[in-house]
């Protein structure tokens, strides 16, 4: 036993020296990259596009090029991919840092990409919204260079960016492709109780006063050093043990990957005070995206309705930053049923992991060659697949797969039709909860309202011109990282006795019992922690919880007793007068077009009884499509669009568009043969066709003048309708109204 002490105590003693010299490399580090002029942790080398500082309103964002490695040219038919990483706190480079990542999965994939970054200090006067504008101008820059491109870019906005992305893709949707959101917070209020403790901080504190004293203090800056801190004070475990610990007990494999992340961790960024206050005021405590209130210095109102890209949701469970109700709540908000989504010609698709934390969401290796590398392969379904509400379910690839020819990694991607059930089923706020976030934002408006009125004159007044900038630097944030430069003297004993120690490393054996000892009082300190941490968070709740939901309070903040609905965009008289406009338009148009429409068409009907679309159908499509020159030739977007009118005509009335169908066919029976032969192909890539999709395979072979209604499988009753109907009707034959939020059946 002694003989065991005394080894582990040597290796101890190293791992210490080690750690402090990985600590003093930190510093270095750290400031080798603040003294570059464009920081930034990409793992790739980028040309620049496009720089914000030379735009008629000025920002501090710029644009590269992401340069493909040798022997990895990407491919100029394929649409681009936009990776856009959040400026809450940390530099840039965080979706490209590595080749597992968001850019590393694009580019394999073959799709040009560009990385929208940002230097560390804004533009003086920038606001949130020159930055909105200024993402448009590049996103017009990309299109333009992409002009063989089969689709819009494809954005991908990392936590904060993606609101942003957002707003941009709202104003401007003409300039998008699929939306994939990581991470992104939308429903600034929404939550379950126990859990999601971040959405009571601006309640807590008095709301968005502070950070108007912030930017006071601050010289009209508001330092990001803050936010960076508000995320390290959601996990302290890990703040002040885990993260340190792990580093310490595997000091000789961990070094390396620790000092990666903490460049990207510890390169702190600032903000223009107006930037942050409109942050706070309008999403975190307003929570007035979704409900469309904001507008823009012109008056238009920021409507999420207007986009009509794709948009992909990407949350996890295991997040407590964004989680689940956070990132997905905003569709409740804005629609009131996944026929009104349908109506405003959206396909909205979204995926939730079971345990990753926020940051591992844009971050860890597996989530990018999984989640991220379906993304980018299957970005063309996501774009093509018809408006709805949709979950991306990934299932892995094994032996038994049917077609695995048609699946190029070793996972299958399936979009399955949902309902707004199943975003409620996550679990949210009810009418009470609702009034109390309410209410902390109208005692917000009016603490800022104070704060401005009594005390920011002299607080301005009080700040000498050199105090920000001392402000910043003692931010115990960055001094834990300048501590250990080469101004201390321990610096240079501390790099001399960890070459000593590396020349005579002696680790010590697993089997040593000390090992296990140190892994259980880890264990016990990190359980210490996570009660502090839970306990803190139920105070926090509970204080919230009473002091908000107090009615006098509520009373004397003019909030209303009743159990009103949520807030939500408010609907237009115009666009339900369109919408008739666009039906009348459709059913005109039927009997319009020929073999092409004729197979779209079938195609979603016979498949709808599935309930959702497999890749490996989307493959076979695709296969066809290039083997057919007609189609080869066609652009990208008319063929979406032809799409969705087909999808739309059986939507509206399925009877008269399958009736119909045979008005589109060729006389030719060879032709006909042959288009039913792509729809059995297609229909069989997932699975072989049965039940409803058999028999409504059959009803097709019928219409196209192939089969014989004598023959037709027996239907069952319970595959009836993929979707039933909104209000009990009569029983009509083989048809499918999807106008109800009912859960669709997918059985077949």
């Amino acid at each position: 036993m002694t003989s065991a002490a005394a080894t582990y105590m040597t290796d101890a003693w190293q791992r210490a020296v080690l750690y402090m010299d990985v600590m003093r490399e930190r510093a270095e580090q750290y400031q080798e990259h603040a003294s570059q002029e464009v920081p930034n942790v990409l793992d790739y080398k980028a040309e620049l596009i496009l720089d914000g500082r030379s735009l008629k309103r000025p920002v501090n964002y710029l644009m590269g090029r992401v340069l493909p490695k040798p022997g990895s040219e990407p491919d100029p038919r394929k649409r681009p991919f936009v990776v856009i990483d959040p400026r809450a706190g940390h530099g840039p480079g965080i979706g490209g840092f590595k080749s597992d990542s968001e850019i590393g999965v694009a580019m394999r994939a073959g799709h040009p990409c560009y990385f929208i970054g940002f230097l560390p200090t804004p533009v003086p006067g920038q606001t949130i919204e020159d930055i909105v504008h200024a993402e448009a101008e590049f996103l017009r820059a990309v299109v333009s260079r992409h002009p063989q491109a089969e689709g819009k870019p494809c954005v991908i906005g990392n936590c904060q960016a993606g609101w942003s992305v957002m707003m941009v893709a709202a104003l401007y949707p003409e300039l998008f492709g699929p939306i994939i959101l990581a991470g992104t917070p939308l429903s600034y209020w929404a939550g379950v109780r126990g859990q999601s403790p971040m959405r009571y901080s601006g309640g807590l504190l008095g709301g968005s006063w502070l950070t108007a004293l912030a930017g006071d203090l601050g010289g009209g800056v508001f330092d990001g050093a803050w936010l960076v801190q508000n995320f390290e004070n959601q996990n302290p475990a890990n703040t002040y043990w885990s993260k340190q610990y792990n580093l310490w007990s595997k000091i000789d494999t961990e070094a390396q990957r620790y000092l990666g992340f903490e460049k990207w961790w510890g390169g702190h960024v600032l903000l223009n005070a107006e930037e942050m206050q409109f942050i706070v005021d309008e999403l975190f405590v307003g929570n007035r995206l979704a409900s469309g209130e904001i507008r823009t210095s012109e008056g238009k109102a920021i409507d999420l309705r207007n986009i009509r890209a794709p948009i992909v949701v990407f949350c996890s469970k295991g997040d407590n930053i964004t989680p689940p109700q956070q990132a997905l709540d905003w569709i409740l908000d804005v629609y009131d049923s996944v026929d009104e989504i349908r109506a405003f010609g959206q396909t909205i698709i979204y995926t939730v992991h079971d345990k990753i934390g926020h940051l591992g969401i844009f971050v860890s290796a597996g989530v990018a060659r999984k989640e991220h590398q379906q993304f980018a392969s299957n970005i063309d379904m996501l774009d093509l697949l018809p408006p709805g509400l949709y979950e991306a379910v990934l299932t892995p690839k094994s032996e038994d797969t049917h077609h695995p020819e048609l699946v190029d990694d070793e996972w299958i991607m399936r979009c399955e039709a949902r309902t707004l059930d199943d975003i409620r089923a996550f679990g949210g706020n009810d009418p009470e909860d609702e009034r109390r976030f309410d209410a902390a934002a109208r005692l917000s408006e009016i603490n800022l309202a104070m704060y401005r009125t009594f005390a920011q004159p002299l607080v301005r007044a009080m700040v000498p011109p050199g105090m920000p900038a001392i402000m910043q630097y003692l931010h115990p944030l960055r001094l834990q990282y300048e501590m250990l430069d080469a101004w201390n003297p321990l610096a240079g004993w501390i790099k001399v006795m960890a070459e000593r120690v590396r020349e005579q490393r002696q680790p010590v054996p697993s089997e040593n019992p000390f090992l296990a000892l140190q892994t259980q009082v880890s264990e016990q300190i990190i359980a210490g922690f996570e009660n502090l941490r839970q306990a803190s968070e139920r105070w926090s709740e509970q204080t919230f919880m009473d002091f908000y939901g107090r009615e006098m309070l509520q009373s004397a903040l003019g909030i209303d007793q009743s159990d009103r609905p949520k807030r939500k965009a408010t609907k237009s008289p115009m666009h339900d007068h369109n919408v008739k406009l666009r039906i009348e338009e459709l059913r005109a148009g039927m009997a319009r077009g020929g073999m092409r429409e004729a197979l779209a068409r079938s195609l979603f009907y016979a498949g709808a009884p599935r309930g959702g679309v497999d890749e490996r159908g989307f493959e076979a499509v695709r296969r066809f499509c290039e083997a057919l020159p007609e189609t080869a030739r066609q652009n990208f977007d008319d063929f979406r669009n032809m799409l969705r009118e087909q999808f739309f005509m059986l939507l509206i009335d399925e009877d008269a568009a399958i009736a119909i169908l045979p008005r589109l066919l060729p006389e030719s029976a060879e032709e006909r043969r042959a288009g039913l032969d792509i729809l059995n192909t297609v229909l069989s890539a997932s699975a072989e066709p049965e039940g409803e999709v058999a028999f409504r395979l059959c009803h097709l072979a019928e219409l196209f003048g192939l089969g014989d209604t004598s023959m037709l499988p027996e239907r069952s009753a319970a595959a009836e309708p993929a979707v039933p109907a909104r209000e009990p009707q009569e029983p009509r034959p083989r048809r499918i109204t999807h106008h109800s939020d009912a859960k669709p059946d997918t059985s077949t």
